[in-house]
């Protein structure tokens, strides 16, 4: 069923993720929508690109990037659950 696909399949986040979008373990897409949040709300959208504060510095290891480098890294982050 849809629980199971790569989207919702709980995932345990990292340290540094976790202190962005709140502990895990949590499905990819519910990650992501963590991710937006914590971006919007702290204004950190810029046209294309995201300008990284501290905390999405010690997940992305720069200070900007756009959604595919956000999504590349963001798997180093994510590790299946048991």
């Amino acid at each position: 069923g849809e629980e199971n696909d790569g989207l919702h399949r709980p995932l345990n986040l990292s340290e540094e993720l976790s202190q962005v979008v709140g502990e895990g373990p949590m499905g990819r897409a519910d990650v992501v929508s963590g991710l937006w949040d914590y971006i919007k709300k702290n204004d950190l959208q810029d046209g294309q690109e995201i300008r990284a504060d501290d905390k999405l510095k010690a997940v992305f290891g720069k200070d900007r990037f756009d959604m595919f480098e956000m999504n590349e890294k963001l798997s180093d982050h994510l590790e299946e659950a048991e």
